[in-house]
Parts: structure tokens; sequence; C-alpha cells
């Protein structure tokens, strides 16, 4: 017989998974998955304090059950304009009210609106379980379409954001049939900082084109140093870290193409 929990303590949330218990975050990925009827004991993560809200100390931390809204609506300084900018496309207002930070980096599809501009901020992971918690770097966390790099009963408690990628600005743009309601044929995210006109720091990333999103580290070391106001972007440089596949949504080609192309706009929107 299947059951149900609801805690409020994380360390019963992490007994739990640790039985076996499948965790839900907001549900907004994993319930269509499961056809709309999960099968097995569920431990619902959402009650837990410890997961909730966003708190400034030496960086950010974002709680892994803080919703979409959440983050849509909190003030934040410009470098997590991006982030926020993803927050109010991903679904309907229905599901950015439900759905979560943690749910949506779990569900680790390609096309996650919300991971491009974490790896873009060099956001890490802190993940809780058995053996303690530990904190990875997201983009390493990401081993393939679907799948996270949690051991057994391992819960994502918070994404870290730290203090150097709170300075400067960045932006996210995502490429589909619609603005809303769609999966992504292409998205990138982009975050940089300057001095006297100058990048001093960046951080760039795409999804829906590979197996898990990426960040871009030839194109990022090519902007360092470039005037501000006159980013050249190089599709020489972005290309090859690109495994994008033909689907029913695009071909490989366009997909490449939308990316360069979505990254140039974010060059020029950063540069105003």
């Amino acid at each position: 017989m299947s059951s149900y929990a609801r805690p409020s303590d994380l360390d019963e949330a992490l007994g739990l998974a640790a039985r076996g218990h499948r965790v839900l975050a907001g549900g907004t990925d994993l319930y269509p998955r499961a056809g709309w009827e999960l099968a097995g004991d569920v431990v619902d993560i959402t009650s837990v304090r410890d997961l909730q809200g966003l708190s400034f100390d030496d960086g950010l931390r974002i709680g892994a059950c803080t919703t979409w809204s959440a983050i849509a609506e909190t003030s934040l300084p410009p470098a997590l304009h991006g982030l926020q900018q993803a927050a109010r496309q991903v679904g309907g207002r229905q599901v950015q009210n439900a759905g979560t930070i943690g749910g949506n980096i779990c569900n680790a599809s390609p096309a996650a609106d919300g991971i491009p501009p974490l790896l873009a901020l060099s956001a890490e992971a802190e993940i809780a379980g058995p053996g303690g918690t530990r904190r990875v770097a997201l983009e390493k966390c990401l081993i393939g379409p679907r799948r996270l790099a949690l051991m057994p009963g391992e819960i994502l408690v918070a994404l870290h954001i730290p203090a150097a990628s709170l300075e400067g600005r960045s932006a996210f743009a995502k490429l589909g049939t619609r603005s809303h309601l769609v999966i992504s044929i292409a998205m990138v995210a982009l975050h940089v900082r300057a001095k006297e006109g100058l990048v001093t720091q960046v951080g760039a990333a795409v999804g829906a084109c590979g197996p898990t999103a990426r960040r871009l580290s030839r194109f990022e070391a090519s902007l360092l140093g470039q005037p501000l106001a006159k980013i050249e972007v190089d599709p020489g440089l972005i290309r090859p870290d690109l495994s994008p596949i033909d689907d029913i949504r695009a071909s490989a080609g366009y997909r490449a193409g939308a990316a360069v192309t979505l990254m140039r706009r974010l060059c020029e929107d950063l540069s105003r």
C-alpha cells in the first residue's frame, strides 16, 4: 500500500527518502510524467522550512522548494534578472505558483528553463543525505537527460549563488513556438560584470541544445577584456559546444543557429 507524507522537518524528510520514498517538490514535472498518479510511497518536501525562501549571506541561498512565483516577485539585483526572466516563463501562472526551482533542476530536462541562468551565475547545489551535506557545482550535477548526480536517499536542499555573481547584470532568452507553456527550441543565459567599460567576469550557458544544459567556456573566455558596449560574438566559439538533435520542434541546425542568435541579442541587451 502506498503512502503520502508531508513533513516540515528536513531530518524527517531525509529519513523517508532514505527508505525509498519518492521525493515530490511541486509536482509540475513529476505528475505529468507519472500519468497523474504516483505509484509507491511519496514524501512531499514543500513544507520543509529549511527548503524555503531566499536569503543573502556571503552570496544568495535559494531554498530548493522556493516557487518560481516567489523568485520572480522578489526584489533582486540586476545580476539575477536573468533568473527572474526565466522564472516568468516557466509554464503559466499556475505552474509558477506550484513549481519549484529544485524540482525543475531534479527533473533535469535538457530544456529546463531554470538551469541556464543558474549555470551562468556559477551556482552550486547543496545536497543532503545519509552521508551528510555536500556542495557541488551545478554543472557537475548534470550528468545526462533527466539525470542528476544524486545518491540514493539524497535531497537537493538549496542553490547557492556566490557573492561575485551578484554583481553586474544578467539576461535570459528562449525560443519556442510561443512564449509560455512550450518546450524550448533553444535558450541562453548570460551574466557579465564590467569595469571601466571592459568585461571582467562572464558566465554564459545554453539549454535545449544537447543532452544537458551547459556552460560555454570558450565563448566566456573570448568575452573577457572586450568592451561591454561592443561585444563581438564569434559563432565558432559557441557551435562546437552544442550537440542539438532533430525533433518535432526543430532541426539540429536550426537549434544551433537560434542559440547563436539569442546569445548575440543578449550581448546587445546587456551592452545598453
